[in-house]
């Protein structure tokens, strides 16, 4: 008996332990389990999240999508109806503005519509001076040149006709060379270019020239200088005279007197800008016969290189705007 207790107590030890090491390995499953649960939710949480964020993001670029074909079709819609109005404009005089709701006359929009059809202008004029170029360069026959010469200076008619109906809307924005480049608009004459500077530029562009060649142009010259002087001091008076008119609508205190002489001094001012258009319509007509004179004067090959001589002048006057424009700043 007293040998049995001794081993009675050892396996009683030896279950209490294996039943402790039983439970401590319960207790640590349980504990893994959890970890792993939250690990899981965790993780679902995070796809939810994910999956949310890209449901926003589709959302968000399938109404940016939407926006922006509203916006063309809008700008298209917009596009179609200027088109519309410029055809109007030209066939009828008149400009419908883009909210529909009123009719303006060209004297509102007839610079836009002479910038747009100069633009078209300028287009068929290189287009010409291509043609041109080519057929002196390939030598072609007089009679294959005197078509393409011709068509080049009935070309320049048409720009002179077209500013013509433009300076009966706006005569100022014809003056101001606003539809031309900033270097254009330098040298800028009466909404034009000065025909006996021309004329001086061409004048080594043109030798050999006969007696009664040089003799033609340098007469051709001399008047276009003449007529240019007159229409400038012609200019110079009408603005010293608008300055007198408006400077006589002044009261003493330097603002306007009574609204009857304000009104009767403005309404003699409007008179006197009326003969604006004339002075453009006569700068213009020196500008046209000039050409056509020296049409007249040269052959078809020397007219052919005076053409190009002019059209490659003022081209490099634009690519000297761009140049400028573009310039480095600091």
């Amino acid at each position: 008996m007293a040998d049995a207790s001794p081993r009675t107590d050892t396996s009683t030890d030896g279950d209490t332990d294996e039943k402790n090491l039983r439970f401590e390995q319960g207790q640590l499953g349980i504990a893994a389990s959890d970890s792993s649960d939250r690990s899981k939710d965790k993780t679902d949480q995070k796809t939810l999240r994910r999956l949310a964020q890209n449901r926003e993001a589709a959302r968000k670029s399938r109404l940016r999508k939407k926006a922006y074909v509203q916006q063309l079709e809008s700008s298209r819609l917009k596009l179609t109806q200027l088109e519309q109005e410029l055809q109007r404009a030209r066939q009828q005089g008149i400009f419908i503005s883009s909210s529909g709701d009123q009719a303006h006359s060209t004297s509102g929009n007839g610079a836009l519509a002479f910038d747009i059809e100069y633009a078209r202008w300028q287009e068929d004029q290189n287009r010409q001076i291509n043609e041109l170029r080519a057929a002196v360069n390939a030598h072609a026959s007089d009679s294959d040149l005197r078509v393409i010469v011709d068509g080049i200076i009935a070309h320049y008619d048409e720009i002179f006709r077209l500013k013509g109906i433009a300076a009966k809307a706006d005569v100022f924005h014809m003056l101001s060379g606003m539809w031309k480049t900033p270097a254009e608009r330098c040298f800028l004459w009466l909404g034009g270019f000065r025909s006996s500077e021309l004329l001086k530029l061409l004048a080594n562009q043109l030798e050999p020239l006969t007696e009664q060649q040089l003799a033609g142009i340098c007469n051709l010259q001399q008047t276009s200088l003449q007529a240019e002087d007159a229409l400038s001091q012609g200019m110079e008076q009408l603005q010293q005279s608008l300055a007198e008119t408006l400077a006589g609508s002044l009261g003493p205190s330097g603002s306007s007197g009574n609204v009857a002489n304000y009104m009767g001094q403005m309404a003699m001012a409007m008179g006197k800008l009326g003969t604006l258009e004339n002075f453009l319509r006569q700068a213009d007509n020196l500008r046209q016969q000039t050409l056509q004179q020296m049409h007249r004067t040269l052959t078809t090959r020397q007219s052919a290189r005076a053409l190009l001589a002019i059209h490659d002048y003022f081209s490099r006057l634009r690519a000297l705007s761009s140049l400028w424009l573009a310039r480095p700043r600091e």
